[in-house]
This record gives structure tokens, sequence and C-alpha cells, in this order.
């Protein structure tokens, strides 16, 4: 299981803690040190069955200098896919993969079910 996060994210240290309280093990990424590529983005939103947008952290700072409120519904998912593979900061996170299976943002309930499979 690989958790990609950023260390100084209340939600992601709150996702990590969560994964060690139930004694999941995971392998920890720093998208800052270490984005994700065009590919591995590709890869996880087709896998994760949400829309595009979840995938953005729409309350970052890069995005909102960007704009991209309003410049998003006219880019396609390619243009998307790339934008966010240029900086770890726009991506939403923390962002769990394993298998067939990739969740975005953390919400205990989702995690719950997840841990639970």
């Amino acid at each position: 299981m690989l958790v990609v996060c950023y260390p100084k994210c209340s939600t992601c240290k709150k996702a990590l803690k969560w994964l060690d309280d139930h004694q999941i093990q995971y392998t920890k990424r720093d998208i800052a040190k270490d984005n994700p590529t065009y590919e591995e983005l590709k890869e996880w939103y087709g896998k994760s069955g949400l829309p595009l947008k979840r995938f953005f952290n729409t309350s970052g700072l890069v995005y909102r200098d960007l704009q991209l409120k309003d410049k998003l519904p006219s880019m396609s998912e390619e243009e998307q896919l790339r934008l966010l593979a240029t900086d770890g900061m726009l991506v939403k996170r923390p962002v769990l993969i394993e298998g067939e299976k990739v969740l975005v943002g953390f919400k205990e309930e989702q995690w719950k079910s997840y841990a639970k499979r």
C-alpha cells in the first residue's frame, strides 16, 4: 500500500495516524519531493472512479494562484492530468493506492470500509 502525502498537511498526519492505529502497513511518499507523474495520475484517476476535479487540492495556494476554478472546466482531461503532474501541491492528498483501489483525501468512514476488505 502506498500513501502519497505531504508531511506538513494535518489531514495527511491524521490519515497516517489512523493507518498506524489500525496496524495497517504502508509506504509513505512525500508528494512535494516526489511529485506523481502524468502516467501515475492517469492510472490512479482511472482506478478511482472519481471525477478528475476531486484530484485537485482546491483549497491550496497554487490552485488559487493559477485561478484554476475558472480554467479547469475548459481544459481537457489530458491537460488537467498534465497540470497535476507539474506540482504536487496541486494534488489533493493523501492519496492511498493499493492494487486496483485508489482513495483520494481522508474520510475515516471510507477508509474503514477499505480496511475491512
